[in-house]
């Protein structure tokens, strides 16, 4: 049975650059296809939150420390943590 998890993560400080990152961080999200996938950036543009279904904290953390943003080092701080709807 899947869980929830949520991903939160905080951006360096580099507009140019994660301005032009956004488009993959968009399309590698869509392609993974997480099941109730939702997300978005906070609305200063520090970060973000992903919510989305995965068998185990191994497999979140993976569809998480993939994401274009990781790979290409521009997130300052982030967590991938079980979160539990209640």
């Amino acid at each position: 049975m899947a869980k929830q998890f949520v991903f939160f993560y905080l951006m360096k400080n580099n507009p140019e650059k994660i301005r032009n990152i956004v488009p993959e961080h968009i399309i590698y999200w869509n392609d993974c296809k997480p099941i109730n996938y939702s997300g978005g950036p906070f609305s200063d543009r520090s970060g973000g939150l992903i919510l989305f279904e995965a068998e185990n904290m191994q497999m979140a953390t993976e569809l998480a420390v993939n994401d274009p943003f990781v790979v290409q080092d521009m997130i300052e701080s982030k967590w991938v943590k079980e979160w539990i709807r209640e």
